[in-house]
C-alpha cells in the first residue's frame, strides 16, 4: 500500500482573527500542507463568510461545539454548507449531544449527497495537565479521562478524537484502526513548546499512529511559513 504524502497529514492552525492574514497564509501554504485549521478566534471575528474566503484548501473547522443536543445539531447543520473536512465537538457534552451531532452530519449525504465532514471529539485539551484536571474536580489521570471520552465518542458514531501524542497508542487499541486520531500540541525539535504542556515531535506522533497532525506556530510564526511547513514534511518522510 502506498503511504500518503506526509504533507497531506499536516493541518496548519491559522490562529488569527485577521481574514486577510489567514487568506495570505493559506495561499502561501497551498501544496505544502494538507489543509488549514480555523478555530474559534477566527470564526468569532469573521463567521461563515470568513471561512468561505479561505478557498482552495481543505478546512478543519475547530469550533469545539458543546451545548445541549438540539443546539449542537443545529450548529452542525449551519456549518455544513462551508464543506469543512473536519469539525470538532466536545466529548464532555455527553452521549446524547454527540449522537445528535452525528445524525446532523449524516443529513448532508442523505439530502444532497457528497462528502460529510468527519466529526472529531475533543477529549482533554493539550494545554491541561493533571493538576489542571484536579482543579476542575476530575480525579482521573489525564490518560484515563482521554480514553473514557474517546471510547464514548466512538460508541456515539463520532469519527475520531483529538488527543495528545501520549494517548495515541491507547486510543488506537481502544477504538480501532478506522478511528481518526487528530494530534495537536506538536513541535519539531527546532521550535519552542510555548504554552502547550504536553508536546511531541511530529514524526513521533506519526510513528505512534496519528492520522492528522495539527501544527500552528512553528509554521505561522516562521519568517517563511511555506519553507517551515516543507521542512516539517521533509522530516516526516522517514516514517
Amino acid at each position: 500500500m502506498t503511504k500518503p504524502d506526509p504533507a497531506s497529514r499536516i493541518f496548519c492552525a491559522l490562529d488569527t482573527p485577521d481574514v486577510v492574514a489567514a487568506r495570505k497564509l493559506s495561499h502561501a501554504l497551498k501544496g505544502a500542507v494538507g489543509g488549514v485549521k480555523l478555530g474559534l478566534e477566527f470564526f468569532a471575528a469573521n463567521g461563515p463568510k470568513g471561512v468561505a474566503e479561505i478557498s482552495g484548501m481543505p478546512v478543519f473547522l475547530d469550533l469545539k461545539l458543546h451545548d445541549i443536543p438540539n443546539t449542537v445539531a443545529g450548529a452542525v447543520r449551519s456549518v455544513l454548507p462551508l464543506n469543512p473536512v473536519l469539525l470538532t465537538i466536545h466529548a464532555a457534552g455527553g452521549a446524547a449531544m454527540m449522537r445528535a451531532a452525528a445524525e446532523a452530519a449524516k443529513e448532508k449525504v442523505e439530502k444532497s449527497g457528497g462528502a460529510r465532514p468527519k466529526l472529531v471529539a475533543v477529549t482533554v485539551l493539550t494545554s491541561l495537565d493533571q493538576g489542571d484536571l484536579q482543579e476542575t474536580g476530575i480525579s482521573s489521570k489525564v490518560s484515563d479521562q482521554v480514553r473514557r471520552l474517546a471510547s464514548l465518542a466512538r460508541r456515539c458514531g463520532i469519527d475520531g478524537a483529538v488527543c495528545s501524542a501520549d494517548e495515541i497508542t491507547a486510543l488506537r487499541a481502544d477504538c480501532g484502526p478506522d478511528f481518526t486520531l487528530v494530534v495537536p500540541g506538536l513541535r519539531p525539535s527546532w521550535a519552542a513548546a510555548q504554552d502547550q504542556k504536553r508536546v511531541t515531535a511530529p514524526i513521533e506522533a506519526l510513528e505512534r499512529g496519528a492520522d492528522i497532525l495539527v501544527i500552528g506556530r512553528p509554521i505561522t510564526g516562521a519568517s517563511d511559513p511555506r519553507q517551515a511547513a516543507l521542512r516539517i514534511a521533509g522530516e516526516l518522510t522517514a516514517f
